[in-house]
């Protein structure tokens, strides 16, 4: 068992921090207060091939699911709004469905864009009504000749408005079947610039730099290759889709964790109370150290997902997909809360200079929250998915 990244894994991360350093986190706090990340920035991103690291290299990209962790990492620790690294972690993470379960001809129109850092690429499954009950979902898709047609809305979607501006758009799940459960739901590629497709922005709190929005579809026509997989399977695949992305969430929450103590370790040896520095004090110590151990172990189980991740989908996989779908669920529940933690505790060893903006403390546990609150699976739905796995599917709670 060797814990040592590889030589291309260690150049790979090298070559990202130096980038993010010196392009993305002089820039994260602009990012934040003009809440858009630079075109030129994901352009920049774009041609050293960050978007491409899960899409295959006959479409321009190359890479693995580990080496894709690593660069959430970097993302997170260099823009600890999260905005970047949401942008970065959606479009890996999903492209890599579209590049397992889209036609031909979709993956020939779209992927090559996506790494190229050209187009957005996102996912839109969250309903107003439903939230993180995926299955319950009121937009429907109707097959008409060799076209689907779409009703319905989105809510709380991330990178609508960059999608609109850059092109590209999400893999957006639909109901082909009537019924009320995950059986009948197909998934969609749907371009977020079409005819019949208003979009509202909602005003975050944090992450700012990224859009959320509203979706809203009146009679949205794509043509029938945009149907990823088989139809009526949609709930599978997208359900594949999030254990990528939960494991890129947190890498990103565990970059950002790193940044987060980076800066508080600098403040308490400088910062003077009672005639000492703030970090002699034994209790800052221990909570400092306390903070440290479930960073390093949290960021050990990431890197586990990571390989497990790849391990899962090579052709002599021994891995079960319940022993993968624990390690997403338990990195997803632990990771942002550890960065939240450390966040909080980094604002108190400030003080009021921790709540002002003129530190990125105050950044940080902002972007941080949207993860407490549920993107990409809410807290207690990774207690749930852990309490099946565990004692088996007769003990889900909501059914």
């Amino acid at each position: 068992m060797d814990f040592r990244l590889n030589e291309s894994q260690t150049l790979f991360q090298r070559t990202v921090r130096q980038f993010c350093d010196a392009e993305i986190a002089p820039q994260s706090r602009e990012i934040d207060t003009k809440q858009r990340i630079p075109s030129e920035l994901l352009d920049k991103m774009g041609q050293m091939g960050l978007f491409g690291t899960t899409i295959p290299e006959e479409f321009g990209g190359g890479g693995d699911l580990t080496i894709a962790t690593l660069g959430a990492m970097e993302m997170g620790r260099a823009d600890v709004s999260m905005a970047t690294a949401v942008y970065y972690l959606l479009v890996t993470g999903w492209s890599r469905i579209l590049a397992k379960f889209g036609t031909q001809e979709c993956k020939q129109e779209l992927l090559p864009d996506i790494a190229a850092g050209k187009k957005f690429l996102g996912i839109a499954s969250t309903e107003a009504g439903g939230g993180s009950d995926v299955a319950n979902l009121q937009t429907i898709a109707v097959r008409e000749s060799d076209h689907w047609v779409i009703n319905g809305s989105k809510a709380f979607i991330s990178g609508v408005t960059e999608a609109v501006e850059r092109g590209g758009g999400h893999l957006l799940l639909a109901r082909t079947t009537p019924g009320n459960d995950h059986r009948g739901i197909s998934l969609f590629y749907v371009p977020a610039k079409i005819e019949g497709m208003t979009v509202t922005p909602y005003q975050d709190m944090g992450r700012m730099g990224i859009s959320t929005c509203e979706m809203h579809m009146d009679g949205v026509r794509i043509p029938s290759h945009y149907l990823l997989g088989e139809e009526g399977k949609g709930f599978y695949h997208t359900m594949e889709g999030f254990n990528v992305a939960r494991n890129l969430v947190a890498a990103a929450c565990v970059g950002a964790g790193e940044r987060g103590l980076e800066m508080g370790m600098e403040y308490i040896k400088q910062r003077q109370a009672f005639g000492k520095p703030l970090g002699k004090f034994e209790s800052v110590q221990f909570e400092l150290s306390d903070h440290y151990a479930e960073l390093e172990l949290v960021k050990t189980m990431v890197m586990k997902g990571a390989w497990m991740l790849d391990e899962y989908y090579s052709e002599a996989s021994t891995i079960t997909a319940s022993e993968l779908t624990r390690t997403i669920a338990i990195v997803k529940l632990r990771a942002p809360q550890m960065a939240f933690a450390i966040y909080k505790s980094t604002m108190m060893w400030f003080g009021a200079a921790g709540y002002t903006k003129e530190y990125d403390v105050e950044m940080g546990l902002r972007g941080i929250m949207s993860y407490l609150v549920g993107a990409e699976g809410a807290l207690n739905i990774m207690r749930v998915i852990l309490g099946r796995e565990l004692l088996g599917k007769d003990f889900i709670p909501y059914k």
